[in-house]
């Protein structure tokens, strides 16, 4: 592939790859059936958490080596980096949780209730001690959205409302409408809820662990939050059940009694793209390119896999780390 390229969804998985191609020189189409960014896609429901550590509990390591690389890269294409790290907490009665939570991560630091009340105001004495993941780092995943499709745009790339594959070099970035092609790919729902606290303030992402629900908190500014995210095994990608939306909002007034009075400003819900390893893919058949896989980590990964799949189409590396055999 050489010249032009045209890029199958314009999720955040498709706004990097054109970006990484566009720098090469390679001009860039990207199809689309959505207009612009926005609820359709799971890319709108991100946490913007660029957490690499803290996602190395459960990730294969690929993910907390490549995922550092995230937020200069982010900071690279003009989108606002939020670099004052991530805390993970817990309730005094799950005190067993964080220490598991401390042996199986690196990149942390033990914080006592003093330090954690020094940091975070607002979570003074409410929890003893906490992780305090310095290294990371958070974005406002809309605004990034947006901002690369118009610094695309700028840069000459076409966007065409349509789905409909095209002739000659192709991307396939669709995400889990690219199972008619992807037969192994699953979906993994997520549920989330943003709220308005004016009278709570948080300044990085926060991380209450729990047995059953773990949650996740980040400041959106202006006394705005993105509360997340469930992840069941099930391509639903529309329906929020009560069930996950009460144990996020229980959560989050366990972690602070002020979310009680909070505002509702959305309930959101979609299926990120997984294959059974949860590591992303870059597939060749026949003459598309599918970039797809990313699992709960689209912020986090998407600039590793754009850089992969931009050098494969420039031949500066046939073999890209997540490359993968085609057996269909």
């Amino acid at each position: 592939m050489t010249g032009a390229v045209t890029i199958r969804g314009a999720g955040v998985v498709g706004l990097c790859v054109a970006s990484e191609l566009m720098a090469r020189g390679i001009s860039v189409t990207l199809r689309d059936p959505a207009p612009a960014p926005g609820a359709h896609g799971c890319s709108w429901w991100a946490g913007g958490m660029l957490a690499p550590f803290c996602e190395g509990v459960t990730a294969e390591e690929p993910v907390m080596r490549l995922g550092q690389e995230a937020a200069d890269w982010w900071e690279a294409q003009g989108v606002e980096v939020i670099r004052r790290g991530s805390l993970v907490v817990t309730l005094a009665r799950d005190r067993r949780e964080l220490d598991q939570f401390a042996r199986r991560t690196t990149g942390h630091r033990l914080l006592t209730g003093a330090e954690l009340a020094a940091l975070e105001p607002h979570l003074a004495d409410r929890h003893d001690r906490a992780l305090f993941f310095e290294g990371e780092a958070h974005i406002d995943p809309r605004a990034a959205l947006l901002h690369l499709r118009k610094r695309l745009q700028e840069a000459g790339a076409r966007f065409e409302q349509t789905d409909a594959p095209p002739d000659g070099p192709v991307i396939d970035c669709r995400g889990l409408a690219a199972q008619d092609s992807l037969p192994d790919l699953r979906g993994v729902k997520g549920e989330m809820v943003v709220l308005r606290a004016p009278d709570v303030s948080l300044s990085r992402p926060i991380r209450l662990l729990h047995p059953r629900f773990p949650l996740y908190i980040v400041p959106r500014g202006d006394g705005v939050f993105m509360l997340g995210a469930t992840q069941i095994e099930s391509g639903d990608r529309w329906r929020a059940s009560v069930r996950s939306v009460m144990e996020l909002l229980s959560a989050a007034y366990a972690l602070h009694p002020a979310f009680g009075e909070a505002e509702v400003v959305e309930i959101g819900v979609d299926a990120r793209p997984a294959f059974p390893d949860n590591l992303p893919r870059i597939t060749v058949r026949g003459g598309t390119i599918h970039a797809n896989g990313l699992f709960r980590h689209g912020f986090l990964l998407s600039p590793a896999v754009a850089r992969m799949t931009a050098a494969l189409v420039t031949r500066e590396n046939e073999k890209p780390e997540f490359a993968h055999e085609d057996h269909g």
